[in-house]
């Protein structure tokens, strides 16, 4: 049984043909000088340079190459390959009968080489020819690959390196770290005991990266670009084909690198392709199919997956071992590197990955292969069984404990299989087990997660309500509730929370976890200074019980605070640390989830829109693919606020409906509160869809009497905005009484406003109704926000134009849409163009009819059908008319928008709900909700009818 053996060669650093320069290598290049300065003088020696795949042993080989030469140095270079170990000493003489400058009496070498019997006067005429050449001037000799050498070259490498130590002869090789043949490893022994000299390469400091990073895209890069770039973790290949993927996903502006769409999808990388292409089938499925798994995973798994024995996959494991694509961890398998598992699974499609998660969550608890990989007495016995039965014998316990550790094996790539795992064995764990609590609290977040959260929150109450708990196991039942609560109840998260940290006795870890949870749920109902407090109390208890995950949440409250107080580079980099933090320990350890959701937030109300929604759209589609319905809806949340300021109102509206329609037993709760009710309001305001909005203006006042100030803040906004689109400006500034009087030390940090832009609104308002002091005080606020953070134009673009509606000064107005023609907050901008030809037209208006015209297209394109007409009237005013045109992508279809007429031609393809979805990264759900508007709009009830339209009015007939 042989086993394929695979070229792992590093590829020098080079992209579009275009080497870059070598960055963090100064001590080991300055090492290999000094030797070759010494070889010129006549010393020779051995270097031996080693390190994992990738890391740059070729690059390192190469540069030394290059710098004897320079030095006149005469260079022989040779390098293995696994495919032709059968070519006795093929390496070496390659290396030296080769090249521009062959060793003399090449001919006689080779013909000593190919002739039986003859090694002995082989080794003796190579010594005497190197001999010979380093008499008139010193040689080098590179040999890479060292692990893949035949024992002749090894032997004859070791023989002639010892011989000629005394001439002028420097041997550099290579080799990979790690496990290597137990001949390569006898003679990397017998060099280090005749004083090789020895460089071993670690990975790149974060110095080296991200001036690597400068050399590839030509910019330095802005801190979103390095934190993608990060996850290389030095590792120099990786990184490069890293940056390879970037630099489409790139802009340059102003000599800085930003990323124009947020980080790229996983994707193939070129060195991770050339492995698997090299692997033999059976090697390629087994890592493939580990790709999917998405962590470690066991060789019986896989056999189980992929059907067949352990023993028949032991040539496949070997030579995935080879390759560097995996490495053993325990008694598991994992990939050598994240991004290397990432790069095989982006080449799979989403329905296989899928399957394969599927069939390994349906494994039977008690098999061998599955993620218990225990059997045990009572495998087969029914869980019924055991719960009518009252009590549990040894054989219920030990099933049990085997379903809970499959349940927590599961729990970060199949959520659903690990929450009936859970739930089968609440059913085997008697009511009056020790363990019981545990279990209820390992049960309640698997259901939150997987869209059951009124059965958590039922399980959880019912075990509160029994009594007789102890504190630890009561501690314990709180923070899972805490955490259920956290997207429902903002206050009845922080009661939870605040109730489990003050039973006394409680592990520390607990009370940390729980005092995190504490620090969340007051920042998120906005009580800023309570949150601060409790936050640095928790820091205390989390460092003292070594806990990273509570670590990560407290990072994230951190950043809160920082953008609390406007400081919003600090509230950047924590919000950073805490989403590096929460993916390195896996989402299933997050209190909170998820981190990342928060920098996406952040990234959006600061005007880094796009950045924004592709962290959005990344969320919802790994989420999906997890099965993890509560993180999907939450993301879906998020971005339909995202769509919203981007002018993709009816992409928003369909979000917010889509989450509205998953919101599950508990109802849309807090943050839909601040998020989908919130964008269908401003969606309905802008649309000029009156019904709509006051039911919203309902739900705002339901809203104002809310515990948690941040909701009743944005109740206030919405009732506010609807009074002023009902003409009642006094009334509009009365709703924000209680929002721009409340305690500084709570009062949201833009005065009452939920986003930036929302500044020059807040001043047009007040300015109606005549409250030129409360004008005055958002300006204020929103130069003050600007001047702190003098790298975000958006801030300086909305400050700019809340200034020159309050001084009514054009000057300001036009450098606010000079500000935002870089940024993609389509409303805010098309704002600034109509404020600004308002301000001309009153004196020159030819000067503001291209203002007014930037606006109305900007406007039309986002199908805000109120500010249309409102821009055609001034348009009017300024003595011009323009034509109607439609919102959607084409004349033939005035009645869509764009985003509805995508959908509409997939679906008259014949594709169904759930293609559709995937083929535009849309939720089945917002798919339906675009197919129902446009069904509407087109008066037709069948997909049928749909797709006759489609072809009759695409033919032009």
């Amino acid at each position: 049984m042989s086993v394929k053996r695979v070229t792992t060669r590093t590829v020098p650093e080079e992209l579009d043909g275009v080497r870059t320069p070598l960055r963090g290598r100064d001590a080991e290049l300055a090492f290999i000088e000094a030797r070759l300065d010494a070889l010129v003088r006549g010393e020779g020696g051995i270097i031996r340079v080693e390190g994992p795949v990738g890391i740059g042993r070729s690059r390192i080989l190469a540069e030394a190459a290059a710098a004897a030469r320079r030095r006149g140095t005469r260079v022989f270079e040779g390098a293995a390959d696994p495919d032709e170990q059968f070519v006795p000493l093929g390496p070496l003489l390659d290396g030296l009968l080769s090249g521009e400058e062959p060793l003399s009496g090449a001919i006689r070498l080779r013909d000593l080489a190919t002739t039986p019997g003859q090694r002995f006067w082989l080794l003796q005429e190579l010594g005497d020819r190197l001999r010979e050449t380093a008499r008139n001037g010193p040689l080098l000799v590179v040999l890479d690959d060292l692990q893949w050498c035949d024992d002749l070259t090894l032997l004859t490498f070791n023989t002639l390196a010892a011989g000629l130590s005394s001439h002028a002869i420097l041997w550099l090789v290579a080799v990979r770290g790690g496990s290597v043949p137990s001949g390569v490893r006898t003679t990397l022994d017998r060099i280090r005991r005749a004083g090789a000299h020895e460089l071993a390469l670690g990975t790149l400091d974060d110095r080296a990266t991200t001036r690597i990073t400068e050399d590839v895209l030509g910019a330095a890069p802005d801190p979103d670009v390095l934190r993608v770039v990060r996850r290389a973790e030095g590792v120099p290949q990786l990184l490069v084909e890293l940056l390879g993927s970037l630099r489409e996903a790139v802009t340059i502006e102003n000599g800085t690198a930003r990323l124009s769409a947020g980080p790229p999808a996983p994707r193939d990388l070129p060195s991770v392709v050339r492995r698997l292409a090299q692997l033999s089938d059976e090697a390629r499925e087994l890592v493939q199919t580990a790709a999917a798994m998405g962590g470690p995973v066991t060789v019986a798994l896989l056999a189980e997956l992929l059907g067949r024995s352990s023993a028949a996959l032991i040539t496949a494991v070997r030579e995935s071992l080879d390759a560097d694509l995996l490495t053993e961890s325990g008694d598991r398998l994992a990939f050598r590197h994240d991004l290397i598992r990432e790069a095989v699974e982006a080449g799979l499609p989403l329905p296989l990955r899928q399957a394969l998660r599927g069939q390994a969550a349906e494994l039977p608890p008690g098999s061998a292969a599955s993620p218990a990989e225990r059997p045990g007495p009572s495998a087969g016995r029914a869980p019924a069984d055991a719960a009518e039965a009252g009590r549990a014998g040894p054989g219920d316990a030990a099933e049990a404990d085997r379903l809970r550790t499959a349940a927590a094996e599961l729990a970060a790539t199949a959520p659903g299989p690990a929450a009936e795992r859970s739930l089968k064995a609440l059913e085997l764990t008697t009511a009056d087990a020790p363990e019981r609590p545990r279990v209820i609290a390992e049960t309640i977040p698997l259901l939150w997660q997987t869209g059951r959260a009124a059965q958590a929150r039922e399980l959880g109450a019912s075990a509160l309500a029994t009594g007789g708990l102890g504190p630890e196991d009561e501690a314990r039942i709180r923070l899972a509730l805490a955490r259920l609560a956290v997207p429902f109840d903002f206050c009845e998260a922080v009661r939870q929370a605040r109730a489990g940290a003050a039973l006394p006795g409680i592990p520390v870890d607990v009370r940390g976890r729980l005092l995190a949870m504490l620090a969340v749920g007051l920042s998120m109902a906005g009580e800023h200074s309570a949150a601060e407090q409790v936050a640095a109390e928790a820091w205390e208890t989390a460092a003292a019980a070594g806990d990273r995950s509570a670590e990560a949440t407290l990072t994230t409250v951190r950043s809160a605070v920082s953008f609390h107080r406007m400081d919003l580079t600090e509230a950047f980099r924590q919000a950073e640390r805490a989403a590096a933090l929460a993916d390195a320990l896996g989402v299933s350890t997050s209190l909170w989830v998820p981190e990342a959701l928060w920098h996406a937030l952040l990234s959006n109300t600061t005007g880094r829109t796009a950045q924004a929604l592709a962290a959005a759209e990344d969320g919802i589609r790994i989420t999906r693919e997890q099965g993890r319905t509560a993180a999907t809806r939450m993301w879906l949340m998020t971005r339909s606020r995202i769509l919203l300021e981007v002018g993709r109102l009816a992409d928003a509206r369909a979000d917010a409906e889509a989450a509205a329609e998953t919101t599950g037993d508990l109802g849309p709760g807090n943050l839909a509160d601040v998020t989908l009710r919130y964008v269908m309001m401003r969606v309905a305001l802008h649309t000029n869809d009156q019904q709509t909005a006051r039911a919203y203006a309902a739900e705002a006042r339901r809203m104002r009497s809310d515990g948690a100030p941040v909701v009743r803040h944005f109740g206030a906004w919405m009732l506010a905005l609807m009074a002023d689109f009902e003409g009642r400006p006094a009334r509009a500034m009365a709703e924000l009484d209680e929002v721009m009087t409340s305690p500084a030390a709570d009062r949201p940090a833009y005065a009452g406003l939920v986003d930036p832009a929302d500044a020059p609104v807040l001043v047009r308002l007040a300015l109606r109704a005549g409250a030129h002091e409360r004008a005055a005080q958002a300006v204020a606020l929103a130069e003050r926000r600007a001047a702190l953070n003098p790298d975000l134009t958006f801030l300086a673009a909305t400050a700019a134009h809340a200034r020159g509606l309050l001084d009514n000064d054009l000057a300001p107005l036009v450098r606010a849409v000079r500000l935002y023609e870089d940024c993609p907050r389509v409303m805010a901008r098309a704002s600034a163009l109509e404020d600004a030809g308002r301000k001309l037209a009153a004196t020159r208006k030819s000067e503001a009819v291209p203002y007014f015209d930037t606006a109305l297209a900007l406007y039309a394109r986002a199908g805000a059908e109120r500010d249309v007409a409102r821009v055609r009237r001034r348009l009017r005013a300024a003595g011009v008319r323009r034509r109607p045109s439609p919102a959607g992508l084409s004349g033939e279809w005035p009645e869509l928008t764009a985003a509805e007429l995508r959908v509409v031609r997939l679906v008259a393809r014949r594709l169904t709900n759930q293609q559709v979805a995937e083929h535009l990264s849309l939720s089945p759900h917002t798919v339906s909700s675009h197919l129902r508007r446009a069904f509407t709009k087109l008066d037709i009830t069948s997909r049928v009818e749909l797709t006759r339209l489609v072809k009759h009015r695409d033919s032009g007939e």
